[in-house]
């Protein structure tokens, strides 16, 4: 099978910076096993990631008895961006993931607002935020400040654990709920 999603498919994204849980999130609700281009980190900074994602991660999971959703984890690595170009025709929305145990979250969500809106424009957007029980200092105030001075809408945001299959579901759920 070729992990590309028809004209009549539901697609998906999952974008964010490296680290942020994009892999780790689409395996949690995967109905089987991803397809997954991660390799090892070289850059990796101890943090204890040592793959990287270079091309996209895939899987599907059946809405229903005559649908299935395709979902694409795009690269967090910049030198990667082309993957979006290819993968993101066709996609009804992205669910942005960010790492709140990050300093710069805020300014990474801002970031990452301002590409996939240069990337997709109008594509519908829910952001999920994940480790904020590793940040005391975690703000929904800023980064919530730092999307909206991106310009556009502005997107539901949520705090979740991207290996909690239901609470990536719920992301899932309300980006399709802005759809319709």
């Amino acid at each position: 099978m070729v992990p590309f999603a028809s004209d009549d498919s539901l697609k998906l994204l999952f974008a964010g910076p490296v680290g942020a849980g994009k892999t780790t999130a689409i395996r949690a609700i995967a109905d089987t096993p991803p397809i997954s281009t991660d390799v090892p980190w070289s850059d990796a900074d101890g943090g204890g990631k040592t793959t990287t994602t270079v091309a996209f991660d895939y899987c599907s999971i059946r809405l229903d008895d005559e649908e299935t959703l395709h979902l694409y984890g795009l690269p967090g690595q910049d030198q990667f961006d082309f993957m979006s170009t290819v993968i993101g025709p066709g996609a009804i929305g992205v669910i942005l993931l960010l790492d709140g145990s990050s300093p710069a979250v805020a300014d990474e969500g801002s970031h990452q607002i301002r590409r996939l809106g240069k990337l997709f424009p109008g594509l519908l957007v829910v952001i999920g935020v994940t480790r904020t029980e590793h940040s005391p200092h975690f703000s929904f105030g800023e980064l919530h400040r730092a999307v909206v001075g991106s310009g556009g809408a502005t997107p539901p945001i949520f705090t979740i654990d991207p290996r909690n299959r239901s609470e990536v579901i719920q992301l899932v759920r309300a980006l399709l709920m802005l759809v319709s």
